[in-house]
């Protein structure tokens, strides 16, 4: 497979796959070719750059990190508004809930049917648990962020 990538006349520019440069030039003289913005069959190969990858067994060389601007920030601590909002999200959830870890599935189940008092829970489920507590109507939703596992 070979990727070119193609001008119209109309200066409208787009990237196509072929089977081989031969395919390219017989669907191109058969006019199969055309603009995928507006169907123009006039199209040429346009110049670009190829994409070369490094032998197997070439040596990745280390690049250097990025000069840090600013002060550096730990890896934990919220950078913008969306990860400031999760953060709080995270504590009201872990603030006024009771983690059940695992067992959340089977825990949710038995406060639907009564079986046990009801109260705001949050853990793990597999998708399959999940996805049957939502077929039987138990009131769930998953989480933006993994529950942090504690040893009970």
């Amino acid at each position: 497979m070979i990727q070119y990538a193609l001008k119209c006349s109309h200066g409208h520019g787009f990237d196509s796959w072929f089977q081989s440069a031969a395919a390219y030039d017989k669907l191109r003289a058969a006019g199969m070719v055309v603009c995928a913005i507006c169907g123009d069959q006039h199209v040429e190969k346009a110049v670009m750059t190829p994409r070369v990858r490094p032998a197997r067994n070439a040596v990745d060389t280390p690049k250097s990190p990025p000069e840090p601007q600013g002060e550096a920030v730990p890896l934990n601590v919220p950078r913008n508004a969306a990860e400031h909002a999760l953060a709080e999200l995270r504590k009201r959830v872990e603030d006024n809930s009771d983690y059940v870890g695992r067992e959340f599935a089977s825990e949710a189940r038995k406060m639907h049917l009564g079986d046990a008092p009801a109260r705001a829970i949050y853990g793990e489920a597999k998708l399959d648990e999940a996805r049957a507590l939502v077929e039987d109507g138990v009131p769930v939703a998953p989480l933006p962020f993994v529950p942090n596992r504690k040893a009970n």
